[in-house]
């Protein structure tokens, strides 16, 4: 079939990376409970949240990634590199899995709090390692708070068919995934979680997001754009931007929510986050709109000082985001066993940043450092 996707300018789009590095800092801080410095993140402010544009932009960048390399190199060069990317972050995923399992058990102990345990899922796996072990290989056990890579997973890990696909038929591949998620939500269709219940991130449903970032890439923002800078667009996207806040207000004060008729309401809250209500999806996509019409690619400020601790979080993504993970409980526990003050919350949360901005800063200069003897050798012998 004829190559109807057109591909990205090559180089980086430093608008992903910032982005994927700011989503990178908002989960963190949304996974520690009771935690006032997390009112500056999205989700309080919409229906969507940090995990919406670090799925989108996945998409995007696998898609930008692989689709060059499997025009260039052939089908089976660009799906095995993908497949490959697919075994690295599964390896950091039981990488973390296995940390994060000892960090929890070790604090809980420590600390005398077995609560911790049966906040955080574990319970079970202390009474019988070895089978939530396996379960955890396969990725139907995970323990609270480590749904995101296992989803990320699943979804590359099937994609290098659909990438094939999107690359001939872009629009039917795009409408497919939309058929998908349509049918999961209908029929309830979801993964088995262990020992009991469904995944926290409906596969079915979030790989529309997904594709829809590789869709973007590949041919959306130019079909796209007419409608993303009209009028029209711009006046809707304002309109619902400004009842998703009110919604989503009206679920954090009462006052607000008695002004809100109960069916109206009961329609949005609690935000449907399992399945990706279509309520969330389009105050997503809407998001996703104002930054292109408003934030072009080539936009010089992007180069700005303030802006590099979150770019570069941004391109370390993985490193970054299982550090947060990990960081995450470091601090509820500091805010449980040491101090929930206000001023502490304020300190473990600019403290995690920070150690994850160090970390990504650490990752960028090991990779240039370990490509510089090769660069040096070949100088050498020129």
């Amino acid at each position: 079939m004829k190559i109807l996707a057109t591909l990205p300018t090559k180089g980086r789009d430093l608008r992903l990376d910032l982005f994927r590095g700011v989503a990178n800092w908002g989960i963190f801080l949304d996974l520690i409970p009771n935690n006032i410095v997390n009112w500056v993140t999205t989700r309080n402010y919409g229906f969507s949240d940090a995990a919406d544009p670090f799925i989108f932009i996945s998409g995007y960048t696998v898609a930008f990634v692989f689709a060059r390399m499997m025009l260039e190199r052939g089908f089976v060069v660009g799906a095995t590199r993908l497949l490959k990317r697919v075994w690295q972050i599964y390896v950091a995923h039981v990488f973390l899995f296995v940390l994060y399992l000892a960090e929890i058990e070790y604090v809980a102990q420590r600390s005398g709090n077995s609560g911790f345990t049966d906040d955080f899922n574990i319970r079970g796996f202390l009474g019988n390692s070895a089978q939530f072990l396996f379960e955890g290989l396969i990725l139907r056990f995970k323990p609270v708070n480590m749904d995101v890579l296992p989803l990320y997973i699943v979804l590359m890990g099937v994609f290098p068919p659909i990438l094939w696909l999107m690359l001939r038929r872009p629009n039917l591949t795009l409408a497919a995934s939309a058929l998908l998620y349509l049918l999961a939500r209908h029929f309830g269709w979801n993964l088995s979680a262990y020992p009991t219940g469904v995944w926290y991130f409906n596969p079915f449903a979030w790989q529309f997001l997904f594709t829809f970032g590789a869709w973007f890439a590949l041919c959306g923002s130019t079909q796209a754009m007419p409608f993303i800078r009209s009028r029209t667009a711009l006046a809707l996207g304002i309109a619902y931007l400004l009842f998703a806040l009110v919604m989503t207000m009206s679920a954090r004060f009462d006052e607000l929510r008695s002004l809100i008729p109960a069916e109206v309401y009961g329609a949005f809250n609690p935000n449907d986050k399992t399945n990706l209500a279509p309520y969330r999806l389009l105050h997503f996509v809407v998001f996703a709109f104002f930054v292109v019409r408003l934030l072009p690619r080539d936009w010089p400020g992007l180069e700005r000082t303030i802006f590099r601790p979150a770019i570069k979080c941004g391109q370390q993504s993985l490193e970054v985001f299982c550090a947060g993970i990990f960081l995450s409980f470091a601090a509820h526990v500091v805010l449980v066993e040491i101090s929930g003050a206000i001023w502490m919350q304020i300190v473990v949360s600019i403290v995690g940043i920070l150690m994850m901005t160090v970390l990504a800063y650490y990752r960028s200069w090991s990779k240039s450092t370990d490509k510089a003897p090769a660069k040096a050798a070949v100088a050498a012998a020129g």
